[in-house]
């Protein structure tokens, strides 16, 4: 028999959960307020006293009220928050088991795909599908299964909030490690948001794939494109991200992909009538290329000597004779110094191609040559002819 105790717990329980049976959207959203302010960062047994051994009760009311109103609900936020003290209670892992069976996964993914709901909302979300993933490989699988890493990648390149898209990119980094049945789904996914136009997104992508290629193994070649194409970003922070991530391409079967597209985007096909075209796209398409064609050089002899192959020096030098972006010019003047210094068949070709005067010129004063280059100078640049063996 039961004490008087916990008859009176029982009692207690059975008329809130009527009061939440029978309140309005305006009655319930202040339950659940009441909720989160008592109940935040409970155990799995503090919440069952809390509830006299019946907490799953109410969790089951509001999972079975977010499944009826996600689309429409004006305190979804309150709702995914409370459900959350439930995922996260320690000891609580019943409670995750008990939502998903209600199909909790999907409802959260669909959430995310909402054009008419909140950022909040969207993040609570996610937070909500990063502890179903701290469950273990066969929630992360699930999560996966369920169209997840897609859902995720389009969330985090249209999301207007950082702090959305740093928890998304936290959960991707998640489901891409001891997730080997969908790692590569994660990875290609994370490919995907390359192309996008949030300058934040496309950084924590590529982080994102760094610290995934080795677990990945040999990188594809879809790769290819995508990281060559954010080179031509304009934020510092993306630029820097691409060329730590071409790094650690350089271990990999793409690497030859990678110099030949850096150089391509140095010797665009209007390198000889560089004049005639707009600033904003001389500077984009050289800009994208000076940078990382030189520090990917000095990482490696190897590469170094694989890039002038690729006629770099070329390249370098038609992007010093861009009078109309100075950045890239003075960028290409200190690769091209690094190239003439470490290998003493480049500074020979280069003398050749460009007189003694101009080359001396160059030799005196590689960082600051290109402040002293004109258009006639500019041209020799354009249509000199360097083709070492």
């Amino acid at each position: 028999m039961t004490s008087v105790k916990e008859q009176e717990a029982i009692r207690r329980l059975m008329v809130f959960l009527q009061e939440w049976d029978r309140a309005h959207k305006v009655a319930r959203s202040h339950i659940l307020d009441n909720f989160i302010k008592r109940n935040d960062s409970k155990t799995e047994p503090e919440l069952e006293l809390e509830f006299s051994q019946g907490a799953s009760l109410f969790l089951a009311r509001l999972a079975a009220w977010l499944r009826m109103t996600y689309t429409y609900s004006t305190c979804l936020s309150k709702l995914l928050r409370s459900i959350g003290i439930f995922l996260s209670a320690a000891s609580g892992h019943r409670y995750l088991i008990e939502f998903l069976e209600i199909g909790g996964v999907l409802i959260l993914l669909e959430i995310l795909g909402l054009n008419y709901q909140k950022e909040e909302d969207k993040r609570e979300s996610v937070k909500l599908l990063q502890l179903i993933a701290d469950g273990g490989r066969k929630y992360k699988e699930l999560i996966c299964e369920s169209y997840g890493v897609q859902s995720l990648a389009k969330f985090l390149a249209t999301s207007n909030s950082a702090e959305a898209q740093e928890d998304t990119q936290i959960l991707l980094d998640s489901l891409g490690h001891s997730n080997p049945k969908y790692q590569n789904q994660v990875y290609k996914g994370l490919i995907a948001v390359l192309p996008c136009t949030s300058p934040r997104a496309q950084q924590l992508a590529l982080q994102t794939l760094r610290v995934m290629q080795d677990a990945v193994g040999e990188a594809p070649t879809a790769v290819v494109e995508p990281v060559l194409g954010v080179l031509r970003s304009t934020h510092l922070q993306v630029q820097h991200e691409a060329i730590q991530l071409l790094k650690v391409l350089m271990g990999h079967q793409v690497r030859s992909a990678l110099l030949e597209g850096l150089v391509a985007l140095l010797t665009p096909p209007w390198r000889k009538e560089f004049t005639l075209c707009s600033e904003t796209t001389k500077g984009t398409q050289q800009g994208a290329a000076w940078r990382p064609a030189g520090v990917l050089a000095k990482e490696s002899a190897e590469v170094a000597e694989e890039l002038i192959q690729m006629k770099v020096v070329h390249g370098l030098m038609v992007a010093v004779g861009n009078l109309d972006h100075v950045v890239s010019q003075r960028y290409a003047s200190i690769s091209l110094e690094y190239f003439v210094h470490t290998f003493p068949f480049v500074e020979e070709w280069m003398k050749n191609a460009l007189g003694d005067a101009l080359f001396q010129s160059f030799m005196d004063s590689p960082e600051t040559w290109y402040t002293k280059m004109d258009s006639p100078h500019a041209g020799v640049l354009a249509s000199s002819v360097i083709d070492i063996p």
